[in-house]
């Protein structure tokens, strides 16, 4: 296996491989870490696969909860707040939180680094590519103008949005709709004067300069300010032109600053994720606007579903068009999670005084004369199409929980206890008799009743509202299908067997 692009994406993958045993070779062009921020949010979701990954632990101090997002309207009155569900957290993480990401990245490439499996060399990039059924061919030329080939039974290319390898494959980006100059500063705010800026973060949704307020880690803040028609991108990042448009919040006495770049908020999806033996994932693969903070989780969205697929195949446990369903259910959450960014986007952007006058008015009237609320949680979208249930319902293709197991000697996370493979996870207070699972590779856990017992109730609220016994997860985590009777159980996992095995 090769992994082109050692960036977030590529070292969850080379993470998930590594685990396995896989033989993998990553790449990068860059010798190091970029050592300015660029994503700053994750979700609970991405806590969870550096959980599974064993390396969440190294990663949480560089992280802090993400504050509610109040959105301001053309008139500075609050018209929207995006905020995350309450606790008790339903995968066992703050919902949404904001990181540093240079640290964070360096966790990511030395937990890669550590499996026996993996091996990373930087400074080489490919620049060709050949493939036949059975393997790829990559030609690498090291920063130094070495040049060798190496053979993979497979390549993900994690290589960033002007991906090389995607260049090479002659596969193209489809434009959804979105197109809108920005520029991003980044400042270390001095302790005395964090005071002066607003405790959450902030949309305000002013015609006149659309501008975003994010409360990043410890003295972390960051501005994302639209560009009107006319300024020139390198003149507005001038520090002298940075510190006027901060004016508002900040002096050049108040912080240092850290970074300011300019860049064009895109909504861009690759027409095709797959090309024979090799895949896009990441930045290669799509880029979507900023507007709730997606773009790094989607990436690692896209390596933890295609990564334990890849797993399975290479075990002989399924066939190859098992990969197929990558790009189906990634593609399909991307274009649906994206044009919901955009639909915030466009909101956001509005530069029309009157349309922004009958925007506020209508997000006020949908909160019956209030701002109202919605949860980061419920603009993700599940999975709506793949290796899911060929029976119907609302769980499908949604995360499963994750509550905390409560032991005799300590409280854990359910993925410590359990695993993250295949589960038939089933509620023990439902239960009148053992349930034996033959299918392989799936293993069984009773949650409450007999079995684990947990802390908050979290599964059993879950079991309650899905009107279900049981269900089926897949290693993503992802609901593959529910049963609500326990001799629905037995047909359901053949079933699924049926449909992945070679």
């Amino acid at each position: 296996m090769v992994i082109v692009g050692f960036g977030p994406s590529g070292a969850v993958a080379a993470c998930w491989l590594g685990q396995a045993g896989t033989r993998t070779l990553v790449i990068d062009k860059r010798q190091t870490i970029w050592e300015i921020p660029r994503a700053i949010a994750i979700d609970h979701e991405i806590l969870r696969v550096f959980q599974n990954i064993g390396a969440v632990e190294k990663i949480l101090p560089y992280t802090a909860p993400f504050p509610a997002s109040e959105h301001f309207g053309a008139k500075g009155q609050l018209i929207r707040r995006i905020d995350a569900v309450p606790p008790p957290y339903p995968l066992g993480y703050v919902p949404t939180m904001v990181f540093t990401q240079p640290p964070v990245e360096a966790v990511l490439r030395a937990r890669a680094a550590e499996h026996p499996s993996v091996t990373v060399e930087l400074g080489l990039e490919a620049f060709a590519l050949t493939q036949t059924p059975q393997q790829v061919t990559l030609e690498l030329k090291s920063n130094d103008g070495q040049v060798r080939s190496v053979t993979a039974s497979y390549v993900i290319a994690c290589d960033g949005a002007s991906s090389p390898i995607r260049q090479l494959l002659d596969l193209k980006l489809e434009d959804l709709g979105f197109d809108e100059p920005w520029m991003v500063v980044d400042v270390r705010v001095n302790e005395a004067s964090l005071s002066k800026l607003p405790r959450t973060a902030a949309q305000y949704c002013d015609p006149a300069r659309p501008t975003t307020f994010i409360v990043g880690p410890g003295n972390h803040r960051r501005w994302e300010i639209m560009l009107l028609p006319g300024e020139n991108p390198a003149e507005v990042e001038s520090e002298i032109n940075v510190w006027r448009l901060l004016s508002p919040w900040l002096t050049p006495q108040d912080g240092e600053l850290w970074r300011a770049s300019s860049y064009r908020f895109h909504a861009l999806v690759a027409a095709q994720w797959r090309k024979g033996r090799v895949f896009l994932a990441g930045d290669a693969a799509h880029q979507q606007p900023p507007f709730i903070g997606q773009g790094m989780c989607q990436g690692i969205r896209d390596v933890s579903n295609l990564a334990w697929k890849l797993e399975t195949v290479l075990a002989g446990q399924a066939d190859d068009s098992l990969l197929d369903t990558y790009a189906e259910e990634r593609g399909r959450h991307v274009r649906t999670l994206t044009a919901r960014i955009k639909a915030i986007g466009h909101h956001i952007c509005e530069r029309d005084p009157e349309a922004a006058r009958r925007r506020d008015e209508s997000l006020l009237e949908q909160g019956g004369g209030t701002a109202p609320t919605v949860t980061r949680q419920e603009i993700v979208p599940p999975l709506e199409t793949g290796l899911l249930s060929e029976r119907p319902h609302p769980a499908n293709g949604t995360l499963f929980p994750q509550p905390w197991i409560v032991s005799a000697r300590e409280v854990s996370r359910m993925d410590e206890v359990v695993g993250h493979g295949w589960r038939l996870v089933l509620d023990g207070r439902k239960l009148n008799e053992a349930v034996e699972v033959s299918q392989s590779p799936v293993t069984s856990t009773v949650i409450g009743g007999p079995g684990l017992q947990e802390k908050d109730e979290i599964l059993a609220a879950w079991f309650e509202r899905q009107n279900c016994v049981a269900a089926v997860v897949r290693p993503d985590h992802y609901v593959y299908g529910v049963m609500e009777r326990v001799e629905d159980i037995s047909p359901a996992l053949a079933a699924l067997e049926n449909r992945v095995r070679p």
